[in-house]
């Protein structure tokens, strides 16, 4: 299994290169993992010390069970992924079962600051966006999707997610194998980006192949 890493600050557009790379690979042939499944568990502090907690740090997620996720789906074995409720900042009993596929799409704003996860990652790829596109959008998904205000959107910005974007976000660029500027709406970039990742899953199968996969290399 090839595990693919897509990185980036939060709202640039990293769900859309994930979705675009796990059209053109075909569905059937991809598991897609997100990061925001596997923040810790909170749920023995109180609402109001939830909220207040930085979401944003690499302490804020429970890597080590990523990780064993990650290895468990390499050696072929389902996994079952936690579910992280944003409105009240826990985690819910519900769990969702995922079963392996050839390809697994890891995004997340820090699986590139994580050493541990990084180097689990064999694609890395960093979705870049302008500040302020990634502020709007991040105002936008936090009211429609996370039960929040825009007055709360603004201060987690200023006082957490800004700093965190700067201290281990931005600097995990660095190792990335592909940037995509302007992020998920940059659809020349992306369509190159997965081209590319559809010819490198190719190569790097180990000489096991999907369907999918076969047409591919039969129109190389």
């Amino acid at each position: 299994m090839i595990i693919i890493g897509i990185a980036g600050g939060s709202g640039a557009g990293k769900t859309t290169v994930a979705r675009t790379v796990a059209e053109r690979l075909g569905e059937e042939n991809v598991v897609y993992i997100s990061q925001d499944w596997y923040y810790k568990d909170r749920s023995h502090l109180s609402l109001e010390e939830r909220e207040k907690l930085n979401l944003d740090h690499p302490n804020a997620f429970d890597s080590k069970l990523l990780i064993a996720h990650l290895k468990q789906l390499r050696q072929g074995h389902p996994i079952e992924v936690p579910h992280y409720n944003f409105s009240t900042q826990s985690r819910t009993t519900k769990t969702m079962h995922l079963e392996p596929k050839s390809v697994a799409i890891l995004e997340g704003i820090l699986v590139l600051a994580i050493t541990e996860v990084r180097s689990l990652i064999d694609f890395k790829i960093f979705v870049d966006a302008e500040p302020d596109i990634r502020l709007i959008r991040r105002i936008e998904r936090d009211i429609r999707e996370r039960n929040s205000t825009y007055e709360k959107t603004v201060k987690r910005y200023l006082t957490t997610v800004k700093p965190m974007h700067d201290a281990f976000i931005e600097p995990s660029k660095i190792f990335a194998d592909i940037i995509v500027p302007r992020g998920g709406e940059n659809e020349i970039a992306t369509d190159m980006l997965a081209e590319f990742v559809e010819h490198y899953t190719v190569h790097h199968s180990g000489g096991t192949t999907t369907n999918n996969e076969n047409n591919l290399a039969e129109t190389q």
